[in-house]
């Protein structure tokens, strides 16, 4: 058994064009291991290969070519295992609005081969926070209870892998810090889990690893530290203490003033250190009140190598 949650080899995945269109190479080639028991994130513009990459690892989508290793067991040569090893909280609220929580718990569980007398169904449904519904139909809760059922769903057969397809895309701040308290506590478990997200802060606070696809390939994989080391920028924001019309000026600063009369100061750290900053900060004679710096964030990062939002 390897260390690696995950193993992807070569990668490919090209969909026929249809009525005439070029086929479309959704992955190209793409390599990427998941260690076990981490936090990993999965971050990439709309029609990278996200979702594709996603569905092949669920069994959803037959890949065009390459090699997937789930928990150690290759898909290809024991796929009935490799799909036990993993569960998938899908974007979509694709759920049955006849059934109850606890009908579709224990439907999802039986599909899987789980026996009865190994269901944890109240569990899951306490985890979840849908205790109090468990026996209300489907269609009667709230959009944010149905993504919660969509976690429980996943998490039936006792998943070692565990992939959050946007999970908290859409809810309120309620729901989004209910599934981050309930990913950490599976993390805490054992539990490796894979996340995509579009909201850069969340990926940036949870996860130990990320990679970021862009047309197909992956163009970056590292810890969340050492991508944002990748951007050596920063800004060191002055409060005068008196309002001043004069800017510092000096080689690798750019300086500009902010709407409460701050000013900004950006520059690179590996050519201008903070002192040669504030040495021109008092060539200018401006007297500091206060002084803060800001460095780059993930988004930074996910700009600069996919050029994208």
């Amino acid at each position: 058994m390897s260390q690696d949650a995950i193993r992807i080899e070569g990668l490919r995945k090209t969909y026929a064009g249809h009525r005439g269109q070029s086929p479309k190479e959704a992955l190209k080639g793409v390599d990427l291991t998941v260690p076990q028991g981490s936090v990993f994130g999965l971050l990439g513009p709309n029609g990278a290969g996200k979702s594709t990459l996603i569905n092949i690892l669920a069994g959803l989508v037959i890949k065009t070519a390459g090699k997937v290793e789930i928990w150690g067991f290759d898909q290809d040569e024991n796929p009935r295992q490799s799909r036990a090893a993993i569960g998938v909280m899908p974007q979509e609220l694709n759920l049955d609005p006849f059934f109850t929580p606890r009908g579709a718990l224990d439907v999802q569980a039986g599909l899987y081969g789980v026996p009865r007398s190994q269901r944890r169904t109240d569990e899951i449904l306490e985890l979840i926070g849908l205790s109090d519904k468990g026996d209300a139909y489907a269609r009667s809760l709230s959009g944010g209870m149905r993504r919660r059922l969509l976690l429980g769903k996943a998490l039936v057969h006792n998943p070692n892998v565990l992939v959050l397809d946007e999970p908290t895309a859409g809810v309120d701040i309620e729901l989004r810090q209910m599934l981050w308290a309930n990913v950490r506590k599976l993390n805490e478990q054992g539990m490796t889990i894979i996340l995509t997200t579009h909201y850069l802060e969340e990926a940036e606070e949870m996860c130990d690893e990320i990679a970021i696809i862009d047309q197909g390939e992956v163009v970056a994989r590292d810890s969340t530290a050492n991508l944002l080391g990748r951007l050596d920028g920063k800004c060191m924001v002055i409060q005068p203490d008196s309002p001043t019309e004069v800017l510092p000026q000096a080689e690798g600063i750019e300086a500009s003033r902010r709407p409460d009369g701050a000013i900004a100061l950006s520059y690179r750290s590996h050519a201008t250190t903070a002192e040669q900053v504030l040495n021109a900060v008092r060539a200018a004679g401006i007297s500091i009140r206060d002084v803060r710096t800001e460095q780059a964030d993930l988004e930074d990062v996910f700009l600069s190598l996919t050029g994208s939002n």
